[in-house]
């Protein structure tokens, strides 16, 4: 389980997989300067209620994960999240759509970061 914190203070925990799919989204709406709305539900446990940062290219984001492994990546997932962020609500977390494999080659914009060696 991986952690997204917001300017030093708001954070949740998200799954790797969900996590690595939303900040490929993320970042690539900041690179273009493009701010937007991200909304999540909180965990009960928090005290439930949902919660919604603004997002903009001055952010201090914090992508934290849990295990060392990186993710593949559903490109139909990270199109899914790329049109919740670009609609008038913003960005949230949607269900995973099958793989439906690559199918027209990957961008820059859609690559996962690669760790540091």
């Amino acid at each position: 389980m991986g952690k997204f914190v917001y300017e030093n203070g708001v954070k949740t925990e998200i799954e790797d997989r969900a996590l690595m799919h939303l900040q490929l989204v993320i970042t690539a709406k900041l690179r273009r300067g493009e701010p937007f709305p991200f909304s999540w539900r909180e965990d009960v446990s928090v005290g439930g209620g949902r919660t919604t940062v603004w997002m903009h290219p001055g952010s201090s984001l914090v992508f934290k994960y849990y295990g060392s492994r990186q993710p593949s990546i559903n490109r139909g997932w990270t199109e899914a999240l790329a049109f919740t962020a670009n609609s008038p609500g913003g960005l949230y977390l949607v269900p995973e759509p099958p793989d439906a494999g690559d199918g027209g080659g990957s961008t820059e914009e859609l690559q996962a970061p690669q760790p540091e060696q």
